[in-house]
């Protein structure tokens, strides 16, 4: 089994709309960390303190042939395709350990897509 991971910088607020869905399209979870992004305009002022734009980074472990309409979904539920909402990329991924647990679950689903 082949697994890819997606990873995508986005605004807070949309967060949760992308995770769901991510999960609507076949993910089976996220992994959500906060950070600070940078990018080509300078970072506003605000009485001399620095305002740096928050964003969340939102981690996905995905069976590869799951990626394309993971990603499209993505992109849709983020509208990506608007300046400065996000962005998203994929990564392969050489080796998965931890997912025993749900190996099994993840071949009888692709038994049941092609059987």
């Amino acid at each position: 089994m082949r697994f890819k991971t997606i990873i995508a910088s986005v605004k807070p607020d949309c967060t949760d709309t992308i995770v769901d869905a991510a999960k609507s399209a076949g993910a089976t979870g996220a992994t959500i960390l906060a950070g600070r992004g940078t990018g080509i305009h300078e970072a506003k002022s605000f009485f001399g303190l620095t305002l740096e734009p928050q964003t969340d980074i939102i981690l996905f472990l995905i069976e590869e042939h799951l990626v394309p309409a993971i990603l499209e979904a993505i992109a849709k539920a983020g509208q990506f395709h608007k300046p400065g909402t996000g962005i998203a990329f994929v990564l392969p991924v050489e080796q998965v350990i931890g997912l025993e647990s749900q190996m099994n679950l993840i071949k009888a689903k692709i038994q049941d897509q092609y059987f």
